[in-house]
């Protein structure tokens, strides 16, 4: 099996030619071993300026708060039953919003900050089916409208500029979705959903502890399954990943198809996948929808099928909202709790990974080496790096 690289470069030239970039800021090569870490590769040590100039490595910007191509893209931030009235606060690209329904149920969202005083309206209230501020009491219906500003003498004309700047906002599968900008990208399609055969299964949204480009990057390997999920699946798992080939998937979703052997021989295990072999074959695909959205369907030789949609938004840089949403065509007999406790322990054993790397994915390929098993990955980050050129920064 040929395995190819993408990094030419050998880690002291790229180490001198990062420290050359920098411009006198702290970005420190220490060659040889390393006295906290060990090993023989350079280690580098610096401050934030210099992590942010690293970060533009051949022009190609890492990081995601700024992005202008990113503000046209959905992000789920919360369970549709979770905005039940409100209000609700949450981050996304290092701005806040506050999300908030109507008296007659309509969803609202809007940036998290009062036009009167900037006072967080996340920390108010319902009052009349309004979105109350909790500073001086102006209310807000649908879209944003000011309602009420209570300190006006009754008849004033409410100021033009104290109205909301209304933010898109969808509801599917359970979730709520918020565009910040104007709306380019899309939610993804999963038919299942309207599939009577196959019942949907949503689990609570989670922090991590890390970006959105690390958590998507590990989402569409599989090389990690044995080394990783040894508590779940992964030990029946062969480590030699044979050729990939990337291509157009139903539903428009780009990946890859493949098969493989999974554990199965823990008692969660055998309740979401209604067997009781020690080990099972999959056929699965896996595939990705700009920017952080991947979809995996697991196929059973029993009929049994899978779909996982898995989700992060990025709350910053460093810091992401994660949820994941199942389909399954089972019998409808066991209870959801008992189905969602396998993959919530598979998300936890990534969790636990992840958190343990620091700062964003590189965009720059040649700061990372890759070999054939990371082509996915490869292929997603190349897509994303053309759709950030398109939008510049802001």
């Amino acid at each position: 099996m040929s395995i190819w690289l993408f990094s030419t470069l050998s880690r002291p030239l790229i180490a001198e030619c990062l420290l050359a970039g920098t411009g006198g800021v702290s970005l420190f090569p220490f060659y040889g071993q390393d006295p906290e870490h060990g090993g023989g590769f350079p280690v580098f040590r610096e401050n934030h300026a210099g992590y942010h100039r690293r970060m533009r490595a051949n022009g190609v910007s890492s990081t995601l708060v700024g992005q202008l191509a990113l503000g046209g893209q959905w992000y789920p931030i919360a369970l549709s039953e979770d905005i039940a009235p409100g209000p609700h606060g949450v981050q996304v690209l290092g701005r806040r919003y506050v999300l908030w329904r109507s008296e007659e149920g309509s969803l609202n969202a809007a940036p998290d900050r009062c036009p009167h005083r900037q006072a967080p309206l996340s920390e108010g209230r319902m009052a009349g089916g309004c979105l109350e501020c909790p500073y001086h009491g102006w209310r807000f219906g649908a879209g944003g409208r000011c309602e009420l500003v209570p300190s006006a003498v009754p008849g004033t004309p409410v100021p033009p500029k104290a109205h909301l700047n209304a933010v898109s906002i969808e509801e599917r599968y359970g979730l709520v979705w918020l565009c910040p900008g104007t709306p380019r990208g899309r939610i993804p399609e999963i038919p299942q959903e309207r599939n009577p055969e196959f019942r949907r299964l949503n689990t609570p949204f989670q922090h991590w502890a890390v970006s959105s480009t690390r958590i998507t990057d590990n989402f569409m390997d599989f090389s990690h399954f044995p080394f990783v999920h040894t508590a779940t699946f992964g030990l029946a798992q062969e480590t030699v990943v044979p050729p990939l080939e990337m291509g157009d998937l139903p539903d428009g979703f780009r990946g890859y198809a493949y098969e493989v052997n999974a554990n199965n021989t823990t008692d969660a295990g055998q309740t979401v996948t209604g067997q009781d072999d020690d080990v099972l074959h999959r056929r699965m695909t896996t595939g990705y929808v700009l920017p952080f959205s991947v979809r995996s369907t697991i196929a059973y030789e029993s009929g049994l099928e899978h779909i996982l949609l898995l989700l992060a938004t990025p709350v910053d840089d460093v810091n992401s909202l994660f949820n994941f949403v199942v389909w399954r065509n089972d019998d409808f007999l066991v209870p959801a709790e008992e189905i969602m406790k396998f993959d919530l322990a598979i998300g936890a054993e990534d969790r636990a990974m992840l958190e343990k790397l620091e700062g964003v994915l590189p965009m720059d390929l040649t700061a990372t080496v890759s070999v054939q098993s990371d082509r996915p990955s490869v292929d997603w980050r190349r897509s994303l790096v053309a759709l950030l050129a398109e939008g510049g920064e802001g």
